[in-house]
């Protein structure tokens, strides 16, 4: 396990929700074109995390002065075993709740990119990819399905 970082914690926002990352968090979703549209690849997290049981990016809390890109790109490396090389980076969407955010990194993969070859850390239970359009049927982390309506879009 990766040991904590000055920013690793419980805070509250504006909204009065409860969230992991005193410095906000961040997100990558990976998005191919498939036969039917768009594909993502998501994440099943844990039971002991919060909100275990769901789909959704790896991510995680931002470091002290770390950017979002940069901040997802580590969270997907040590999550999914990802490396800056094996995705190509889109646009960023901040989902700003008052004194916290959450940034969701848009990227591409590089090259084949199959779910079943990555490298899961103890926060993940499994890696897919998953049609965009599929995605009511999936239990999704709470967060990235509130953000859905606004990243869709992005992906097309």
């Amino acid at each position: 396990m990766p040991q904590r970082a000055a920013t690793d914690g419980w805070t509250t926002c504006a909204l009065g929700h409860r969230h992991w990352g005193l410095a906000g968090a961040a997100g990558l979703l990976l998005h191919r074109p498939a036969p039917d549209g768009v594909e993502v690849l998501l994440q099943l997290r844990v039971e002991w995390s919060h909100h275990g049981g769901t789909w959704g990016t790896p991510g995680g809390a931002l470091h002290p002065a770390e950017a979002a890109a940069d901040g997802a790109l580590r969270e997907a490396g040590e999550e999914l075993g990802l490396t800056r090389d094996d995705v190509i980076l889109g646009a960023e969407s901040i989902d700003d709740h008052g004194g916290w955010s959450y940034t969701t990194v848009l990227a591409a993969p590089s090259g084949l990119l199959d779910a079943g070859e990555l490298a899961l850390n103890p926060e993940s239970i499994a890696a897919g990819w998953f049609p965009l359009s599929a995605l009511a049927d999936v239990p999704l982390h709470p967060g990235f399905a509130a953000s859905l309506l606004t990243l869709a879009p992005l992906l097309t």
